[in-house]
């Protein structure tokens, strides 16, 4: 509930933050963000999910392994943004870039610091107190910010804000932490540190796949483009990240269940119909409301030019048919992780990230974010087609092709929808309302959502 209150908060203000600093700044800060974040499995080296996982099966665990952990954890952390700054300067930041290269570094040093101490909270089921944790970051990041933006925001004050929020956030969970579990003195001991490093590996190989799948777009875009185009193209992705916090909240859920049933073909196929529909369908109304009135999204950018914010919308507007492609195939990605598939998985996002990284270099120098947003959506359609392809042969489920043509043919008709509805009202927000009715009906009545699988699954839930 906290994130469903801080999330959308946060949104509306780093708009703000975009709108008064500019697309070149903001775009600046993106690509800087972005690449920081590709590097960030070197900081952390996937021991965040491996301890956690073992401490949560083990409690133990945590006694005999944590003052071993500590201190290297903590002297890669520091050593962690210096690493940023050589490789940025390798690929051709100057100072000014390195400088905030250095801040964002510690940004995410003592942001993935926090991320492990939460992962023990979790590991111990004290759930209660990891939402408080997982939302005070950004709370007082809001504040800051907020106090910004009424006395006057740079991007230097707003790289301060970010640092100054993590710090106090990580502050405030050691000291909880330490009042919880008590001292843990440190112990150098290389070799048992490094026979965990070797267990958590896999982690780290996963972390670094999925992060440059996000993020080498912006930092491509800034290096060979412009900063400027980065900022636009930033100013789009926003909404992207905002929609896909339902899939990546929803997806787990799934994940556990098809886990449960994975010597049940049967009874993955029937999740896979209600998952289907459960992740595309609200995906599929969203898309199509960018295409037709994405512009409403942009109320904020009062500084942007009507060049700049014709590019932006065009921007969306393909990027929100990746979210489409997504919402139509992601649930596939889900069946076989959860089925020990993850590593097939990860060589095929892996082959999209090639073919993303190339087409990047070819066409982004001459059409800017445009050709980032179309390489994004060819490298979704590509992935998705393997993950259809791996279904049937490596855990026996059946393509549902006939449930997939009717999300085909509903999104179709969504659009005629609200083709039909813009032409006798200019009423955006009523034309929006009618045409979310209009496709609930037409779910209903073509049986794509079943009223009995709703209820099956929602009560199975509960239990």
């Amino acid at each position: 509930m906290l994130n469903l209150l801080v999330k959308p908060l946060w949104l509306v203000l780093e708009n703000k933050v975009q709108n008064q600093i500019g697309h070149k700044a903001f775009g600046t800060f993106a690509a800087l963000f972005s690449f920081t974040f590709l590097f960030t499995a070197l900081s952390d080296l996937g021991i965040y999910h491996y301890f956690t996982k073992q401490t949560a099966a083990t409690p133990s665990f945590m006694k005999v392994h944590l003052p071993i952990i500590l201190p290297f954890k903590t002297l890669i952390s520091f050593v962690f943004p210096f690493i940023m700054v050589l490789a940025g300067w390798l690929i051709g930041y100057r100072l000014p870039e390195l400088y905030y290269l250095v801040l964002i570094g510690f940004v995410f040093t003592f942001t993935q610091f926090t991320l492990f101490l939460r992962g023990v909270l979790q590991a111990h089921q004290l759930f209660n107190l990891d939402s408080v944790m997982s939302v005070l970051e950004r709370f007082l990041l809001l504040f800051l910010v907020g106090v910004l933006l009424y006395y006057g925001i740079t991007l230097e004050t707003f790289v301060y804000a970010r640092l100054a929020s993590v710090l106090l956030a990580f502050g405030i969970l050691y000291f909880i932490f330490r009042r919880t579990f008590g001292a843990f003195p440190a112990k150098w001991q290389p070799r048992q540190f490094m026979q965990l490093v070797k267990l958590s590996f896999p982690f780290a190989v996963i972390n670094l796949v999925y992060g440059i799948n996000e993020k080498i777009d912006m930092v491509m875009l800034e290096r060979l483009a412009t900063s400027q185009e980065a900022g636009i193209y930033a100013g789009a992705y926003r909404w992207v990240d905002a929609v896909m916090m339902y899939v990546w909240t929803v997806l787990p859920i799934f994940f556990a269940k098809f886990a449960r049933h994975q010597r049940e073909p049967q009874e993955q196929q029937k999740l896979l119909h209600f998952g289907q529909v459960m992740v595309s369908v609200p995906l599929i109304f969203v898309s199509v409301f960018v295409f037709f009135y994405g512009e409403k999204l942009f109320w904020q950018f009062s500084n942007s030019s009507a060049a700049e914010m014709q590019v932006m919308l065009l921007n969306l507007k393909i990027l929100f048919a990746n979210v489409l492609v997504h919402g139509f195939f992601a649930i596939y990605s889900t069946v076989l992780t959860s089925s020990n598939w993850e590593v097939t998985v990860s060589k095929l996002v892996a082959v999209s990230i090639v073919v993303n990284v190339m087409l990047n270099f070819i066409f982004i120098p001459v059409y800017g974010s445009l050709a980032a947003s179309c390489n994004t959506f060819i490298s979704a359609a590509l992935v998705s087609g393997g993950y259809l392809w791996l279904l049937q042969p490596k855990i026996g489920i059946a393509v549902p092709i006939w449930l997939i043509l009717k999300l085909a043919l509903s999104t179709a008709a969504l659009v005629a929808i609200f083709y039909g509805l813009s032409l006798l009202s200019g009423n955006w927000w009523l034309n929006t309302i009618l045409a979310g009715l209009a496709l609930l009906g037409l779910l209903l009545i073509t049986q794509v959502v079943r009223i009995a699988d709703l209820k099956a699954n929602l009560f199975s839930s509960k239990n």
